[in-house]
């Protein structure tokens, strides 16, 4: 084996090479080649390490040191000045109100995270599998086959409590409990990657930095309800993330822990890619269904439930890619110990993409539960530019605006949902008082306009009049029975639409309405828009005669 003096982590997720990171990592290798130094330095390409917004970001081992916002001009300074001489370069280090922090350990933004979905992200090379393996990968795997029965392996994951990340928070040991029971002899296990919501690349992350957690994921599920075949439904445009996973399941087929008698056992499991071409409402599941079928995606009337008539009409469990991420380590640790993070009825740990006004955006991985002051303010480092937080809107287009009075509500299911909004797949937005409400309901009533499939009209026309009705508010047009229309609209959308696109597609609006009803009559009654985001027609009118006069 190998000694290396130095490792340097550099991250090749998705945001940090769009930043330049492959520019700088060139320049890094050229300048160690230079010096003689590539026998003493371990340049390892890792996946995302979560501070997305402070890219490209390299971390240095056995010192912990990171570096961010790096430029290939940068790698001279970083190899003659830390690499020779053992003296890191302070001007390129993690910084936060102009203080240098040495090493990761005493950043708050790492520190206090809890990862288990992301434990891997950021740490190993995610094309190398001996590098997952070395980290205990496939452990789990091989004690759900060779010691546990597939009765056993659903309990655990019932004991666990482990919920459904993808939105919903459907019991995940519950259904694949159900796909168990089907007296079915074809199964399919299907993993949801067709992340959709605006800001929210969770799911991308982990597939662009440890797929092989999401592989291993789901063969023990498959071997759990007697499942033989997996399809992973990924965006296209996640390129990377489908390079890594082609590279990943090539990679489990050769080592013998994806294709025929794996670990010389008698269950056998393969894996397939599909491609999604973008539609949002194909992150539902029947919708999604649809697609890998080779249909219009569109999503089906349930029941039949698609546990028990999926996938070309055979039992199939569905779950979102963080979800599967959780497997391994259930299966490995223990429902206990998975239980030991997170509340009662929430447990494990979530992980969200923060975004908005914030200091530090980025992913978040922490247990179910954490206030959302915690995330914003000790992890994200709080609102730019002494900015007053206002709101959070969670769940994406789905979800709903958590106001400033609840800023220390529990980021778990029960919690949210008691307050009008979603955990959904775990968008995180953060708003401060130069944002209007009624213009935030509006953008994410509009992505759903535009993502609706059509096919029912409660959908289709409801949401088409909400959004009618909002850009006439927001244009200095509306009436004060607007207000009691929309919701009368949400509501009814609620109710009578097909799927979850449409059965969600209002809580943006009514969450607004109900903790900014103010903005909205500010805007109907005044002509004006409290956070001066809006151009209502009396502003423009008013504008133009002040022009008038001072050209005159």
């Amino acid at each position: 084996m190998k000694i290396y003096r130095i490792h340097a982590l550099i991250c090749a997720g998705a945001q940090c090479i769009a930043a330049g990171g492959n520019g700088f990592e060139d320049a890094l290798k050229d300048e160690l080649k230079k010096h003689e130094l590539l026998k003493e330095v371990n340049i390892i390409e890792t996946g995302c390490m979560g501070s997305c917004q402070l890219g490209p970001l390299m971390a240095v081992y056995p010192e912990g040191v990171i570096y961010t916002k790096l430029k290939p001009e940068d790698a001279k300074e970083i190899v003659e000045e830390h690499f020779l001489k053992g003296r890191a370069v302070k001007r390129l280090m993690w910084k936060e109100k102009e203080t240098v922090l040495p090493s990761l350990s005493e950043i708050p933004f790492f520190a206090k995270q809890t990862k288990i979905v992301l434990r891997n992200c950021g740490i190993i090379n995610p094309e190398d599998i001996n590098e997952y393996i070395a980290q205990g990968g496939y452990e789990a795997l091989g004690k759900a086959l060779t010691e546990m029965t597939r009765e056993d392996v659903i309990q655990v994951v019932k004991d666990s409590g482990l919920r459904g990340r993808g939105g919903a928070g459907f019991p995940t040991g519950k259904k694949w409990q159900l796909a168990y029971e089907q007296d079915s002899p074809i199964k399919y296990i299907v993993c949801n990657a067709d992340e959709g919501d605006p800001g929210a690349y969770m799911n991308r992350s982990v597939l662009e930095g440890d797929p092989h957690s999401v592989l291993e994921g789901m063969t023990i599920a498959g071997y759990a309800i007697g499942a033989q075949k997996g399809f992973i439904y990924v965006r296209a445009e996640y390129p990377l993330a489908v390079k890594r996973l082609e590279i990943a399941i090539k990679q489990a087929k050769q080592a013998g822990l994806l294709g025929k008698n794996i670990l010389g056992t008698n269950f056998s499991f393969d894996i397939e890619l599909r491609i999604g071409a973008g539609a949002f409402v194909c992150g539902e599941e029947t919708a999604l269904i649809n697609s890998i079928e080779g249909k219009r995606g569109e999503p089906r009337k349930k029941p039949p439930f698609p546990v028990q008539k999926g996938v070309f009409g055979f039992p199939t469990v569905i779950n979102n890619v963080e979800t599967l991420a959780n497997i391994p380590v259930i299966i490995e640790k223990g429902a206990k110990f998975f239980r030991s993070f997170g509340t009662e009825k929430s447990p494990g740990t979530k992980v969200f993409a923060l975004a908005g006004k914030v200091n530090i955006t980025g992913l978040v991985e922490v247990p179910l539960g954490t206030p959302l002051r915690t995330i914003i303010y000790d992890i994200g480092g709080g609102i730019p530019e002494g900015h007053s937080f206002k709101a959070a809107q969670t769940g994406g287009p789905s979800g709903g605006v958590i106001p400033s009075q609840y800023i220390d509500v529990p980021m778990d299911y029960e919690s949210l949902t008691s307050l009008g909004a979603i955990m959904g797949s775990g968008g995180l937005i953060v708003m401060d008082e130069t944002s209007c409400m009624v213009d935030v309901a509006k953008f994410f009533l509009k992505f759903t306009v535009d993502e609706s499939c059509g096919k029912c009209t409660p959908c289709r026309e409801g949401t088409r009049q909400m959004l009618n009705i909002l850009e006439r508010i927001t244009s200095g047009k509306g009436q004060m029975e607007d207000l009691e229309l929309l919701e009368k609209l949400g509501n009814t959308i609620k109710l009578a639409s097909l799927c979850g696109l449409g059965q969600t597609a209002p809580n943006p609006v009514l969450t607004t309405l109900r903790y900014f009803r103010d903005e909205y009559i500010a805007h109907i009654k005044d002509k004006k828009c409290p956070s001066n985001v809006c151009k209502l027609s009396s502003e423009v009118k008013n504008e133009r005669k002040v022009f008038n006069r001072s050209s005159s």
